[in-house]
């Protein structure tokens, strides 16, 4: 697996945990106590590292090849989920996916961005990086959703809309807009969730929701810490400052009021532990659902309205013996 320079002190810990073990089947001893032990003080280091990671560091983490992907929660939360293709206009894209699902016996539209576990698959799904007809297929499906009263799940995680040629060609950025414009007008209750990368307007093509949530190792920004760096600091390897500077990890976001909840994740990310994210990821929309359950459509239309009027509202001061601005 995949591990990152902040992370040499757990695995050495593991590798210590390992060779322990192995020794002890090797010569039949009960090493159990030895074991715990050595177990406890991974937990601790663990935790106190992820606790402490660095904007940049948790963009990292949200971008590993392990992480939990849409098609992983679907498997994992929900009792049936039978997948809905096409735009009805160019091609299924197969970036973005959706179709019908069960939770607990409740019924909902799931879309979400996917990415691929290798190299072939990865090519299958362009990275995660959506077309016009995929943001096209999603509206299609929110429709429905509409239509059939069904609430939507929508899971986020991409580095951005896919920018080449032929995207451009087939209208990349009128897809996204009609999207922004026509989600503001569902009738149903949506939810949100950056599960890895929230990337630009890739991200916002699905994320006009009720309540917008964030997995703890997650980010949400208008441009890649990389971008930003390139343009500011004309050096891409500044990622790191540029993430520090941007404020576009969890903790940030939710202080911004851009999300209304932070989904825990396992200690030592997501990646180590599918099922306990998923546990923590179907606790929190099942919360947020059953408190958006009550609202008729014209209250959840203005109340989604009103979530983002309110995003980068701010007050100004006046200088002093500047009447200008009272």
């Amino acid at each position: 697996m995949l591990t990152f320079d902040f992370e040499k002190p757990i695995v050495e810990l593991e590798k210590k945990i390992a060779e322990l073990q192995k020794y002890a089947d090797e010569v039949q001893i009960d090493a159990s106590e030895e074991l715990k032990s050595l177990q406890n003080k991974r937990e601790t280091v663990c935790k106190q590292i992820y606790d402490d990671l660095a904007p940049y560091q948790r963009v990292q983490v949200a971008r590993h090849p392990n992480r939990p992907y849409t098609l992983d929660y679907i498997n994992m939360i929900c009792d049936n989920f039978v997948e809905l293709h096409g735009d009805r206009r160019f091609s299924d894209d197969q970036a973005l996916i959706g179709g019908l699902a069960t939770i607990d016996g409740k019924q909902f539209m799931i879309v979400g961005h996917q990415k691929g576990r290798d190299t072939k698959d990865n090519i299958k799904r362009n990275f995660g990086m959506a077309n016009p007809e995929g943001y096209r297929k999603a509206m299609r499906l929110f429709e429905m959703a509409d239509k059939f009263n069904l609430p939507i799940l929508a899971m986020i995680d991409t580095p951005g809309a896919y920018p080449g040629i032929g995207a451009e060609e087939r209208g990349q950025a009128e897809a996204i807009a009609v999207n922004l414009r026509e989600m503001m007008g569902i009738g149903t209750p949506i939810v949100c969730v950056v599960i890895g990368e929230g990337g630009s307007g890739g991200a916002l093509g699905i994320g006009i929701g009720n309540r917008v949530l964030i997995m703890e190792n997650s980010y949400y920004t208008v441009i890649s810490p990389e971008g930003c760096a390139a343009i500011l600091f004309r050096d891409a390897a500044r990622a790191s400052d540029a993430a520090d500077a941007m404020r576009i990890t969890a903790k940030y976001l939710l202080e911004f009021g851009i999300v209304e909840d932070i989904i825990p994740e396992p200690v030592g990310g997501a990646h180590r532990n599918h099922e306990l994210a998923a546990k923590f990821f179907k606790e929190k929309i099942v919360k947020h659902f059953d408190e958006l359950s009550g609202m008729t459509s014209d209250e959840l239309k203005e109340s989604r309205y009103q979530k983002f009027r309110k995003i980068g509202v701010f007050n100004e001061t006046p200088e002093s013996g500047d009447s200008s601005q009272e």
